[in-house]
C-alpha cells in the first residue's frame, strides 16, 4: 500500500518530507556534557533527507535548540525547524503549562536567539494553559505572526474545538498530538486536520512498552511477513508502525525521536516501506487501551 505523497506542504508554502525528526532525546531533561554524539545524529538526519525537525524551548532547558543551531546552522535550504513554547519542565517527569501572553512572546524571542534565525518557521503552543484564557494565548500567537517573529503557528494536545477557536485569531498550520497505531484517542482531530489541510504531527509515533501486547505482536507479524517477501531483508516492528502512520493520511508527519544514529537510519528507512491493503487494514483494526 502506498504511503501517499512523500511530502506535505506546511502552511501552504513549506514542503517537508513527511517523516520528520523529534529532537527531544538529543538532550533529554537536562543536557549532559557529551555534545559530539547528539550533534552527529542531528547532522545525520539532514544527510538522510529529513527536512522537518521538531524541538521546544523546554527540551534541555533551551539547550536542545542551541544544540540544533550548533549542529546545523547555517541551515540547509528547505530545512524547517519547528519549536514550541507554553510548557515548562521544572523537574524530571514534571510538565507545567505556561501560556501567559508575555511569557509566550518572551520565549519566542529566546528561541530566535538560540536557533540563530530571524524568523521561526513553525512556532507551536506546547499546551493550552488552563489557568489563562484561551483567547489570550491564541491572540499572542497571532501577534507573533503579525510582527514577523514566526512564519506559521501550530498547536499541541488540542481538540477540534480548540483548533477552531484558535483559527478565529490565526491560521493553524499544524497540530501535534499523541497518536500511534495503538493509541488513537485523537482520531477525530486527525480527521479534522485532513479535511482542513492541517499537518497532523504525531508525537510518540511509536507505541511505547506500556501499549497492549496485541499491538506489538501484530506489528512484529507484519514485519516478518514483509521481511520474508523481501527475501530476508530485515524489517522491524518500529518501521511497520511508522509506515502505517504514513499510509494512514497524507497530512500525517511523524516525528520519531532518537539519540542513536542506527535507530535514526532505521526510522528514516520506514518511508520506503509499503504495506499491503490487507496489512494496513489489519493494523488499523487494532485499538490498544490508552494509558
Amino acid at each position: 500500500m502506498t504511503n501517499s505523497s512523500p511530502t506535505f506542504v506546511l502552511g501552504g508554502e513549506l514542503p517537508v518530507r513527511r517523516l520528520g525528526f523529534g529532537a527531544m532525546r538529543l538532550t533529554g531533561w537536562r543536557p549532559d556534557t557529551d555534545r559530539a554524539g547528539p550533534i552527529s545524529v542531528a547532522r545525520r538526519a539532514v544527510e538522510l533527507g529529513v527536512s522537518f525537525i521538531d524541538t521546544a524551548d523546554s527540551y534541555g532547558l533551551g539547550a536542545n535548540e542551541e544544540l540544533l543551531a550548533e549542529a546545523l546552522h547555517p541551515y540547509a535550504d528547505g530545512l524547517v525547524i519547528a519549536t514550541k513554547a507554553g510548557q515548562s519542565r521544572p523537574g524530571r517527569g514534571r510538565w507545567v503549562p505556561l501560556g501567559r501572553p508575555e511569557y509566550l512572546v518572551q520565549q519566542a524571542e529566546l528561541s530566535l536567539r538560540r536557533l540563530r534565525v530571524e524568523r521561526i518557521d513553525l512556532f507551536q503552543l506546547h499546551r493550552v494553559d488552563p489557568k489563562v484564557p484561551e483567547d489570550e494565548q491564541y491572540d499572542a500567537l497571532a501577534q507573533l505572526r503579525a510582527d514577523g517573529t514566526v512564519r506559521h503557528v501550530g498547536l499541541s494536545e488540542v481538540g477540534v474545538r480548540q483548533i477552531e477557536r484558535a483559527r478565529r485569531f490565526v491560521d493553524i498550520a499544524s497540530v501535534q498530538n499523541l497518536y500511534n497505531v495503538g493509541d488513537r484517542r485523537h482520531e477525530e482531530v486527525l480527521e479534522h486536520c485532513e479535511r482542513e489541510g492541517i499537518a497532523f504531527v504525531p508525537w510518540l509515533p511509536i507505541a511505547n512498552g506500556s501499549a497492549d501486547a496485541d499491538v506489538h505482536a501484530a506489528l512484529a507479524a507484519v514485519a516478518e511477513e514483509i521481511s520474508l517477501a523481501a527475501e530476508g531483508k530485515p524489517v522491524t516492528p518500529t518501521q511497520v508502525a511508522l509506515a502505517w502512520l504514513l499510509a494512514r493520511s497524507p497530512v500525517v508527519v511523524p516525528i520519531p525521536g532518537t539519540s542513536s544514529a542506527a535507530h535514526l537510519e532505521e526510522n528514516v528507512a520506514a518511508a520506503d516501506l509499503r504495506l499491503s491493503p490487507e496489512q494496513f487494514a489489519r493494523l488499523s483494526a487494532l485499538r490498544a487501551t490508552p494509558v
